[in-house]
């Protein structure tokens, strides 16, 4: 029978993809000796069997998870459901890939009505007894059953009121007693039955539903978000039971190794006496400092520390830690790699080549490539700063400068941001349903919660900034209303900025200035360039395209859109008359106007790139984008340009095609119109000439035929295109030479890339069109088909924003084989948005392109990318 359950001590911490994190680095603690409560796991197969067999535990793996309880029974000499020594378990997932607080966990599993009052005699503490089982019903009831947990905070509050206390901790055993009746009565309301009091049935059932919690919406947000594959599947880990909530000698916490906003090498966290882990993330209570606790406990602090300098040197990377002390004793309940900000992941990663812990390809492993966009976008105005007051204070959860529109919904916001607004989303406190409006929001401010809630744990893992525990604010949803100390309301829709830096928020917004990439980040990225072998352009199409792209490292230019200079105000009347001409004479007329514009565009181009590679890209899109569509629109051009509304109208509707993507377009427009091809490439040209004379940058010009499907057509474009250049280079008298290649964007193209290696000199996959070919989808209207696709798993991921590398993967593939079989020295690259993916990168450098050209700002996320791969291929990470 295949083994689909682990104890502790039989795993470690190389077994992640059976075990998953959680459970692989229980494992590990275990045979490093640490006190960790004990336990088992069960394995990431039984939840993709799970799965398979129609979201069922069959009978094989019933046996197992009750065989190996036994084993945990003999283990602590308690048994699950006995009064006389009763076993409480966690039940707790664990994917491979961390995914704080996007899954499910249930606690105090075991407890029902006789065994409370057997652990309330037991211990002589009837409150934690009590205290204990409320917990359990609630958060079984949210998890398992799917009753919302606020209708059980209802209740809560009830009893608060009625005794006149603000805290839970201020309810007496007695108060427990009766929300226990109430939560009680509440469950049986709601579903008809009782509260189920067989301790096997409950463990099964938070079994199932954590495996459930794989598939819930807030986790396949977050998959799609961290490229995490849905077949991986979760484990869940059964864990015994300590308890934080037996009185003021007991308590529980969050820590990591290092200060997760800054970096700073410091322990830092948080812990609350008499509570359980929920009490510190959930931001019910405010916890006290991790410093504190060397005053509360300093034996037990001192144990800590010690544990979490050997965690740190044996993972080799700041850790992020849960722990429960449990009259007096200290108990580990997690380890694993902390998530953190940007600038925190740069210094921890300096640092630790720095202070010998790792070397500098295990470095650049430690940052994620996406988190650097955060490092990448304004910052606050000094001078704007200064002069505005905040309005309110809470704790920086999360750093950077966010303003933008307030909403307090994730759906509102959401909603609100595919509008095209800037919004900051506003909370009493997060949760993991959050997580659609959290992903699009410019900041996150809570009223409840520390510097491990929920929002700032994972504000911190996607970037964005974070204001956590604002006091002296009232936040209500129901009336889409802050109130402030000072009596100040704020509504939804009115914008606010929060420094998450400081902790500052301000009403209104605040002047940003560009970020200044020095110290870590420039040390870090030039270990990332030591390291990569593929090189990373840009796509840009303008001087100051160029100019910001080298500011973060863009090693040339990849895709200059030629059409994005003729859509200009100033000249956009001549590409119209160069449309609607009726002779060739009139069309080179028009054409003739448009060239002094272009070639002076290609100059500035030049100059920005300081001699690099520019790539340019011939017209490409259809013509009929060039003209208005409606009539008074072609009214009123008509009127502009001298010509009769009727003759414009039916040259519009000459231009008009049903699916022009497919239409006339890219090298058609030159076969069709070879003066067009003609104008372009003298631009190109006398540019390159103009700049190598004027500014000695000898540039190399690469001159792009977009488009192309069948060999003939490359033939006849690149005929004209040398035609006019080995005319403008003779009567020039340099030796300056130019390349001349296609983009690999139909299927076709990529099939018979052997023979279209015969006339191009490179090729550049421009992967958004291929991509848009290959699956027959509309990246227009691809959108609504998506979120559908989504849920019922047919995909997994954006095909336009993440590579799709079985089917489209394995057309650039045979494109670069059968491209390197004809021509050895073709240059490879993509210019599709792919290029600044992170896991299209690597398939990039996988399959030998020279190099990838993204937007200007996801530059410094591309190299970083190119390192990464290299670190892995060398097997160095």
């Amino acid at each position: 029978m295949k083994k689909y359950v682990y104890m502790f001590p039989e795993g470690n911490g190389k077994m992640r993809e059976l075990l998953g994190g959680k459970g692989a680095n229980l494992a590990e603690m275990t045979g490093l000796g640490m006190p960790v409560p004990q336990g088992f796991t069960i394995t990431t197969e039984a939840c993709t069997r799970y799965y398979e067999d129609g979201k069922t535990i069959y009978p094989d793996i019933q046996e197992q998870i009750l065989e190996y309880l036994d084993k945990l029974e003999k283990v602590t000499g308690k048994t699950l459901g006995d009064p006389e020594k009763p076993l409480l378990v966690s039940v707790r997932s664990g994917a491979r890939a961390s995914m704080p607080g996007m899954m499910d966990t249930i606690l105090n599993l075991g407890m029902n009505d006789e065994i409370c009052e057997a652990v309330a005699k037991l211990t002589n503490n009837p409150r934690f007894a009590r205290d204990s089982y409320r917990r359990f019903i609630q958060m079984f009831s949210d998890v398992v059953m799917e009753l919302p947990k606020s209708t059980f905070e209802q209740f809560i509050d009830q009893v608060k009121d009625k005794k006149g206390v603000k805290m839970d901790n201020e309810l007496d055993a007695d108060d427990m007693s009766e929300l226990i009746v109430l939560f009680k009565d509440h469950y049986k309301k709601s579903l008809g039955e009782d509260f189920p009091q067989d301790p096997k049935k409950q463990l099964m059932e938070a079994v199932r539903a954590v495996f459930r919690s794989w598939d819930n919406p807030r986790a396949n947000t977050y998959r799609r978000m961290n490229d995490i594959p849905h077949s991986w599947g979760t484990a869940v880990n059964v864990q015994s039971m300590v308890f934080g909530n037996m009185g003021e000698t007991s308590g529980t916490g969050v820590a990591f190794t290092r200060n997760p906003a800054t970096g700073e090498k410091k322990l830092y966290g948080e812990f609350l006496m008499n509570a359980q882990g929920e009490d510190v993330v959930a931001g019910i209570r405010t916890p006290q400092p991790i410093s504190a606790l060397a005053d509360t406990m300093p034996e037990v602090y001192n144990q800590f520390v010690d544990i979490s300098s050997r965690l740190e040197k044996h993972y080799g990377d700041m850790q992020d830690m849960e722990f429960t002390i449990e009259n007096g004793k200290l108990y580990m309940l997690q380890t694993r790699n902390g998530k953190r900000t940007a600038q925190a992941a740069l210094k921890v990663a300096v640092d630790l080549v720095d202070e010998g812990v790792c070397t500098k390809e295990q470095a650049v492993m430690k940052v994620e490539p996406k988190q650097l966009d955060a490092l990448l976008h304004p910052t606050f105005n000094p001078e704007a700063l200064k002069a505005a007051t905040p309005i309110t204070t809470g704790l920086p959860a999360s750093p950077g400068a966010a303003c933008g529109a307030v909403y307090f919904t994730a759906d509102a916001a959401a909603k609100a941001h595919k509008t095209g607004l800037k919004v900051v989303l506003v909370r009493q406190e997060t949760s993991p349903e959050d997580i659609d409006g959290m992903a699009v929001s410019e900041g996150i401010m809570t009223a409840r919660g520390g510097m491990t809630s929920h929002a700032a744990v994972v504000a911190r893992g996607m970037g964005t900034c974070c204001v956590a525990g604002v006091n002296g604010i009232k936040v209500s949803e129901e009336d889409k209303t802050i109130t402030f100390a000072d009596g100040t309301i704020a509504k939804e829709g009115d914008v606010i900025s929060l420094d998450g830096s400081t902790g500052n928020v301000y009403l209104g917004a605040i002047a940003t200035q560009e970020a200044e990439l020095t110290g870590d980040f420039g040390r870090f990225m030039g270990w990332a360039d030591e390291i990569r072998t593929l090189h990373v352009r840009t796509n840009g199409d303008t001087p100051r395209d160029a100019t910001q792209a080298r500011k973060f490292g863009a090693e040339g230019i990849g895709l200059c859109r030629t059409e994005h200079m003729f859509f200009e105000p100033t000249r956009i009347k001549a590409v119209r008359e160069m449309i609607i001409a009726d002779t060739l004479e009139q069309r080179k007329a028009a054409l003739a106007k448009i060239l002094p514009m272009q070639r002076g565009d290609f100059e500035a181009i030049y100059r920005a790139m300081g001699g690099l590679p520019v790539t340019i890209r011939l017209l490409d899109p259809p013509l009929h984008e060039f003209l208005p569509h409606e009539d008074d629109e072609i009214q009123e051009l008509a009127g502009e340009m001298g010509v009769p509304f009727e003759k414009l109208k039916a040259k519009v509707e000459s231009l008009h095609e049903f699916n022009p993507m497919l239409g006339t377009r890219g090298c058609r427009l030159d076969v069709l119109y070879p003066e067009i091809a003609e104008m372009q490439t003298e631009a190109i040209i006398s540019a390159a000439i103009n700049v190598w004379k004027e500014d000695d940058l000898r540039i190399t010009p690469e001159i792009m035929v977009p488009l192309v499907s069948e060999i003939n057509e490359l033939r006849f474009v690149k005929k004209v295109i040398k035609a006019k250049a080995d005319e403008l280079i003779e009567a020039s008298g340099l030796k300056m030479k130019y390349m001349v290649g296609t983009m690999i964007e139909t299927p076709r193209a990529a099939v018979t890339s052997d023979e279209i290696a015969e006339e191009a000199e490179f090729f550049s996959f421009g992967t958004n069109d291929l991509t848009q070919m290959t699956y027959g989808f509309s990246r227009d209207d691809v959108g609504r088909i998506l979120e559908t696709y989504f849920e019922k798993k047919i995909l997994e991921s954006d095909p336009f924003a993440r590579l799709d590398q079985k089917g489209v993967g394995r057309l650039v593939k045979l494109a670069v084989e059968n491209g390197k079989r004809v021509r050895p020295d073709i240059k490879l690259g993509i210019c599709g948005e792919h290029g600044g993916d992170l896991s299209s990168v690597e398939f990039c450098h996988n399959v030998g392109l020279n190099y990838v050209s993204c937007s200007p700002f996801r530059v410094p996320i591309a190299r970083l990318a190119a390192a990464q791969a290299r670190v892995k291929e060398l097997g160095k990470a």
